[in-house]
């Protein structure tokens, strides 16, 4: 039986806490100190869901996602929020650093299979950060942002490659130089998590999970064309349709752990769905009337309600944070042979981008804007929905603001917007943000007034533009699907935007809130 969270308790919880509660203002700075107060935090990324695929976003969404409607009838539903990039692996850096993943060699695309670390190894992180106050810090789910693999004859086999260099002569075949009984370098280990279990990525070999920082199980066969993905190493009997349920059950079993500890945990569980390969498990099939792919978004509802049911079965739910996001726009493939076209899902009557123009890779708005929801019932009014301006890479500062952590000069590109959440401000709190494409088109958003650098969409969409413009300049107030380009019409906007994001890209930082922040370039 599908379980549906229900919000009607919460929010019945919610009244019942003293109006007398403090907020967490201290500056917390010693692991020792007591922290039996500091919440939970989870945070539930979504791989390739669209800012449309809610019901709680669009009226005509054609999948039900009853346990996501009530997380966002529960807290925060923010409206105008955005991945720091259309593709996945320099929005996972971004949200474990607040920081631009285009500062690092990764100009652009994302992490392809057997690629080495993209999180530097003296790199504050979100979760190193949280550890420093007395947090057990968990991943679990798919991580793409890189591995040191053990070489047969020592060392690394990725030591002198390029990262992201989709075209790399022999890449598909590296894994032939790798010892896959040693202990794996880099990682989430590296990057500050105490635990990990995951397959890395669904779509890339080896196709087998990951604990910690080795294989569970040694591959011992070679994936067959007929199953979807890549090539290379494969565990025997490996099932791209137990990848989703794997992870759920490790995710809920972290927490029902960590409910007999004294000290607060931070689990990220980046999920991978509905991203290719398109594989619902078979009591999802047929829930939604948008093809597999609908079915997939609706088992990511379910997961959300299983994590859900264990923190309030636990006792724990009315001191977390559970954060819902997703990790850019969907390409809207409509599951066919566990993909399908770009697009093709519209044939149901379903728009994953809805009301935006463009998809997953884009610059355009389908490709960065996506669902964030907040719940956090012991200090977030329940039913709040926001406009204000949140990049995913501000999430970093943002929780530090949550629990007290002083801001320090880590904070890059990430902005706390933590008293958006708790005391709902009518100005705006962040005046710019970044976006990046596929491609590595730039975007510049301050206030309504978007500019692109750049004709077309920067990734998979048909490159075309309205005029004849060198770039792209929308008013997202009165035009949010994109339609009308303004870049000829207000130069003096699209001067002022040019700069500010040549100033942004060129002194190493876009956050200038902070104390203690520095122009030089790292």
């Amino acid at each position: 039986m599908t379980f549906i969270f229900n919000a009607g308790y919460l929010i019945r919880r919610i009244l019942l806490v003293s109006l007398g509660l403090l907020l967490l203002t201290t500056c917390i700075r010693r692991e020792d100190e007591n922290n039996v107060n500091l919440p939970h935090i989870i945070v539930i990324l979504a791989d390739d869901l669209g800012y449309g695929d809610l019901e709680v976003y669009n009226p005509g969404s054609k999948i039900p996602t009853p346990n996501l409607n009530a997380l966002a009838a529960s807290g925060m539903r923010f409206t105008d929020a955005h991945s720091p990039s259309s593709v996945c692996t320099p929005t996972r850096y971004g949200i474990l650093t607040g920081r631009y993943a285009w500062r690092t060699a990764l100009k652009k695309s994302v992490l392809w299979a057997w690629d080495k670390p993209l999180i530097e190894d003296d790199r504050v992180t979100l979760p190193k950060t949280l550890k420093g106050v007395g947090y057990q810090t968990a991943c679990i789910g798919k991580w793409h942002l890189g591995w040191r693999w053990p070489a047969n004859t020592g060392g690394f086999i990725n030591d002198d490659i390029a990262m992201g260099d989709y075209n790399l002569e022999g890449r598909n075949e590296l894994w032939h130089n790798i010892d896959f009984t040693k202990q794996l370098g880099g990682g989430p280990l590296a990057a500050g998590f105490d635990y990990y279990f995951g397959d890395d990525v669904p779509n890339f070999a080896p196709y087998a999970f990951i604990e910690n920082d080795r294989l569970l199980n040694i591959p011992d066969t070679i994936k067959p064309n007929g199953i979807f993905g890549g090539p290379g190493p494969m565990v025997t009997g490996w099932d791209l349709a137990e990848v989703m349920p794997a992870i759920t059950q490790n995710a809920m079993k972290y927490i029902r752990e960590q409910a007999s500890k004294e000290s607060p945990f931070f689990l990220y569980f980046p999920l991978t769905a509905p991203h290719t390969p398109i594989a619902p498990a078979e009591e999802f099939i047929g829930k939604s009337t948008a093809g597999r792919y609908g079915d997939y978004v609706h088992q990511v509802d379910y997961t959300v309600g299983q994590i859900l049911q264990v923190l309030e079965q636990t006792g724990q739910l009315e001191n977390t944070i559970v954060i819902f996001t997703s990790d850019n726009g969907s390409p809207q493939r409509d599951g066919e042979n566990m993909a399908g076209k770009v697009g093709s899902v519209k044939a149901f009557g379903h728009d994953p981008s809805y009301p935006l123009r463009g998809t997953k890779s884009d610059i355009w708005e389908g490709g960065h804007r996506v669902p964030l929801i907040v719940s956090w019932p012991d200090k977030i009014d329940p039913g709040q929905v926001t406009n204000q301006l949140f990049g995913l890479n501000d999430l970093m500062a943002t929780l530090a603001g949550l629990i007290g952590i002083e801001a320090g000069s880590e904070f890059k590109d990430s902005e706390d917007l933590s008293e958006v959440l708790l005391t709902h401000p009518n100005q705006p709190i962040r005046d710019h943000l970044i976006h990046h494409s596929i491609q590595g088109m730039f975007s510049i958003r301050k206030g309504p007034w978007k500019l692109i650098a750049g004709k077309g969409s920067g990734g998979w969409s048909a490159n075309t533009t309205e005029n004849d413009a060198p770039g792209q300049l929308y008013n997202l107030d009165d035009d949010l699907g994109e339609t009308t380009n303004l870049y000829n019409e207000y130069p003096e906007i699209v001067e002022e935007l040019l700069a500010l994001l040549g100033k942004y890209q060129d002194q190493g930082f876009s956050n200038s809130r902070f104390r203690g922040l520095h122009a030089a370039e790292d």
